[in-house]
C-alpha cells in the first residue's frame, strides 16, 4: 500500500481553533498545509507576501463553516520547504495541482491574492479540471499592468525590484525580517487600525527570518518581472469558470485584471476604507463575499455580486 502523502502534524508555529495542520510531500518538495471544516466544497487559500497562511487566520473559521477550506504555505514560505535558486510562479503553479490531486478534493474553489496571482492563473489556465472557480483579492497579473508596481518613478514600490535582485534580500534584510514587516510593510499596505498586531507579525517574521527564508518571494517576484508576454499569449484562450474580484486599496485594478482573462463576466465587490491586506483588515466582509459567490457556483448559478462595504459592518451587508 503506497503511503498517503498527507500527514497529520503538530502545529509549527500560530494556530486558530479549529484547523489541523499537515506535511504534503508533493511535487519534489514538502508543503506545510492547513485544513478546516467537514463538508461543503473545497476552497482553497493562496496567500500573497510578506505572508505565509496566517494571512488567513481570521477568514477560514469563517468559511469553514459552509466549506473544506485549505490554506496552504506556498514553497519558500513560512514552514514550508525552502524554495530553490530557480523557483517561480511555474513551480509555484505544479505544486498547487500536485496538492490538489494528493487532497482528492479537486475542482477546488480558488483563492488567490497578492503576488500570488501568476500562479493562480497558471493553475486554472493549465488544469481547468482542477478549478471550480476563480477569487481574486488585491491581486493583479504581468502584463496586465502588474509590472508597473515595480516602477518607482512612476508611484511604484521598491521593494519590488530589490526582491527580484539575486542576493539583495539576503544581504539588506537578514536579521532584518521583524522590523521591514513591522515597521515597513504592513503599515504601509494596511489601512485599518490594529488590523494587523504584534503577534501576527511575529508569526509572518518567523518564516523569513529562516535560512533561505526569502527565497519564495523573490522567486515570485522575478516571475513578476519576466512572465508577461507569456501570461498575455495564454489569455488569448480565456479562462471560462466563475470569478470574483475582491478589491481593497487597489481599487478596480483587480476586476479590470480579471476582465482581461475571463471569457465570461467577473462579479466584484470594493472594500471601501480597508487596504491591501483584505483578509486581515475585513475578514468578515470579505468572507460574506465568497461565500454569496460560492452558494451561487456551486448551486449552478454564476452571481454576480457587485457593491462596497467598509470593515466594520457585519457579515451579510456585502453582494446584496
Amino acid at each position: 500500500m503506497t503511503a498517503s502523502p498527507i500527514t497529520p502534524i503538530a502545529a509549527p508555529g500560530a494556530t486558530v481553533p479549529g484547523t489541523q495542520h499537515h506535511r504534503a510531500d508533493v511535487g519534489g518538495t514538502s508543503l506545510h498545509v492547513v485544513t478546516a471544516g467537514s463538508t461543503g466544497s473545497t476552497v482553497l487559500l493562496v496567500h500573497g507576501f510578506p505572508e505565509s497562511w496566517w494571512a488567513f487566520h481570521r477568514l477560514i473559521p469563517l468559511l469553514a463553516s459552509e466549506h473544506r477550506v485549505v490554506a496552504v504555505d506556498l514553497r519558500g514560505f513560512g514552514d514550508s520547504d525552502v524554495a530553490g535558486p530557480d523557483h517561480d510562479s511555474a513551480t509555484t503553479a505544479a505544486d498547487l495541482h500536485a496538492l490538489i490531486d494528493a487532497l482528492g478534493r479537486g475542482p477546488v474553489h480558488l483563492l488567490a491574492q497578492d503576488i500570488a496571482g501568476g500562479a493562480a492563473y497558471r493553475l486554472a489556465a493549465d488544469h481547468p479540471e482542477s478549478v471550480r472557480s476563480l477569487t481574486a483579492v488585491e491581486m493583479g497579473l504581468a502584463g496586465f499592468g502588474l509590472e508597473g508596481l515595480g516602477d518607482i518613478t512612476h508611484g511604484g514600490s521598491w521593494h519590488i525590484g530589490a526582491l527580484a535582485a539575486p542576493g539583495i534580500p539576503e544581504l539588506l534584510l537578514a536579521g532584518r525580517e521583524r522590523e521591514l514587516l513591522g515597521s515597513w510593510a504592513f503599515p504601509t499596505m494596511t489601512a485599518v487600525a490594529g488590523a494587523v498586531t504584534d503577534a501576527d507579525v511575529d508569526e509572518f517574521a518567523r518564516g523569513y527570518a529562516r535560512p533561505g527564508g526569502w527565497a519564495g518571494a523573490v522567486g515570485l517576484y522575478r516571475s513578476m518581472l519576466a512572465e508577461g508576454a507569456e501570461l498575455r499569449a495564454r489569455a488569448e484562450v480565456p479562462l471560462a469558470i466563475p470569478a470574483l474580484a475582491v478589491g481593497g486599496s487597489g481599487g478596480p485594478f483587480t476586476v479590470a485584471t480579471l476582465e482581461g482573462v475571463m471569457a465570461g463576466p467577473v462579479a466584484s465587490v470594493q472594500l471601501d476604507g480597508v487596504g491591501h491586506h483584505v483578509a486581515l483588515e475585513a475578514p468578515g466582509p470579505l468572507a460574506d463575499a465568497v461565500l454569496a459567490f460560492l452558494r451561487g457556483v456551486d448551486g449552478g448559478v454564476e452571481p454576480l455580486p457587485t457593491g462596497s462595504a467598509t470593515p466594520d459592518e457585519a457579515p451579510g451587508s456585502v453582494g446584496a
